[in-house]
């Protein structure tokens, strides 16, 4: 890393954003297995955050991999740099102002904890979506399990790589028991409740 480097402090600051915006800013961070309903939990409910004037920004895992991310692998090192790199640009989003939602598989805590440690300690939101491993490889949306059953894919979290589930996530939504809809929902009101967004959003 360069050390020949200063920081600029901005004229507009972050509770400048907030202020315009009329709500808090943060990360909602989706963690849990391929399949268990991430990315589409996170697209329902930032659909329902649009809807009521919400400035958020949604980073789905291999939406990323096609731009920012594409230089890097699925070995346990790149897996750690592709979260980095989301932490960071978490960071950002909500520096100005957005509701930021991360749909990433992110199987080790160690990444999770250095993307929260990036954030105040009221900025972050883990959201695990706990959903049987027998369930998402039933579901297979992508046949990923298929491929990784058959040894066409190696490292697959779940199969033959490790899934190190949250301790103590601020929130769980169980994809297997409820509906997309309705754990979207949940999660909207948890945002009321630790004051994210104003009673008035309901």
């Amino acid at each position: 890393m360069a050390t020949n480097l200063t920081w600029h402090e901005a004229a507009v600051q972050k509770q400048d954003y907030r202020r315009k915006n009329g709500h808090y800013s943060g990360v909602l961070w989706f963690t849990g297995l391929s399949g268990a309903g991430k990315s589409s939990i996170a697209n329902h409910l930032n659909r329902l955050l649009f809807e009521h004037g919400i400035q958020t920004y949604l980073l789905d895992g291999d939406n990323v991999r096609h731009g920012l991310n594409q230089d890097l692998g699925f070995s346990e090192a790149d897996r750690a740099e592709n979260i980095r790199r989301i932490g960071e640009v978490s960071k950002l989003f909500t520096d100005n102002g957005s509701i930021v939602l991360t749909a990433f598989i992110s199987p080790y805590r160690q990444d999770r904890h250095r993307v929260r440690s990036l954030l105040a300690e009221e900025e972050f939101i883990e959201v695990f979506v706990d959903c049987p491993v027998e369930e998402c490889e039933s579901r297979d949306p992508k046949g990923l399990y298929k491929k990784a059953r058959a040894g066409e894919i190696s490292g697959f979290t779940g199969v033959d790589a490790p899934y190190e589930a949250p301790v103590n996530p601020e929130c769980i939504v169980r994809s297997d028991q409820h509906s997309i809809q309705a754990c979207a929902e949940q999660i909207f009101q948890l945002l009321i409740d630790k004051k994210w967004l104003n009673d008035k959003e309901g």
